[in-house]
């Protein structure tokens, strides 16, 4: 009876126990809503989105080897630990590098937006007797300065083919985004302006239309401009 108690007792120690079971699903059930909200609600954007996802991927992770695979609870225990995390170092290097690698063949491959940008860049206006967008000449400047987290003037009035320089004075840096909070997006290509203390960025206003845009990092800051 002594022999089947402690063998019993070992198999629970090594396997866990229903509550365990329960704790772990309650767990993974709440980090599986929760980023699924996040995108559903459109809560965050672009790469603090992204690293949120992620970190809750790494807690679904361990929740499932702990709770679920009762890592470290057998008879070699440090062992399997090892492997483990071997195994999932090896993972995080080869799906980080084919992220690496899909991200520059979109910079350098890859859609209107970033030919645009591209042929900006360069001052190529055709391509095989194709129009690319870019402008090759520029013509008025319009300076919108940011001081005390607002930026002046709020709204510019433009043509096509002029240029707005974001001039920061503030001791912080921005990150520039266009669209709004709710609804991001790009413009010719730029799809953020990082902006440093006294360090002015241009860009070219090479699209037509109203658009908006604002700070990732302080959403109250916001502009508009028109371009005809």
């Amino acid at each position: 009876m002594s022999t089947h108690n402690h063998h019993t007792k070992q198999h629970s120690e090594n396997h866990g126990t229903v509550m365990n079971y329960v704790v772990g699903l309650l767990l993974s059930l709440t980090f599986t809503i929760i980023p699924y909200l996040l995108v559903v609600n459109k809560s965050l954007r672009g790469d603090v989105l992204l690293m949120t996802i992620l970190g809750f991927a790494v807690l679904q992770m361990f929740i499932q080897i702990f709770y679920f695979l009762h890592l470290g609870r057998g008879p070699k225990p440090l062992y399997n630990i090892v492997f483990f995390f071997g195994t999932a170092g090896l993972i995080v290097v080869v799906v980080g590098a084919s992220l690496f690698i899909m991200n520059n063949l979109y910079r350098n491959m890859a859609p209107d937006e970033v030919i645009r940008k591209v042929s900006q860049k360069e001052g190529i206006s055709q391509v095989g007797g194709k129009p690319t967008g870019a402008c090759t000449g520029n013509k008025d400047n319009y300076l919108i300065t940011i001081i005390g987290g607002v930026a002046r003037p709020i709204y510019v009035n433009a043509r096509r083919c002029d240029t707005i320089t974001f001039l920061n004075k503030d001791k912080t840096k921005r990150e520039i985004t266009f669209g709004t909070k709710y609804d991001q997006t790009s413009y010719g290509g730029e799809d953020k302006v990082i902006l440093d203390d006294d360090r002015p960025e241009t860009i070219t206003l090479n699209q037509e239309g109203y658009f908006s845009f604002y700070d990732v990092l302080d959403p109250s800051l916001s502009g508009q401009f028109y371009v005809e």
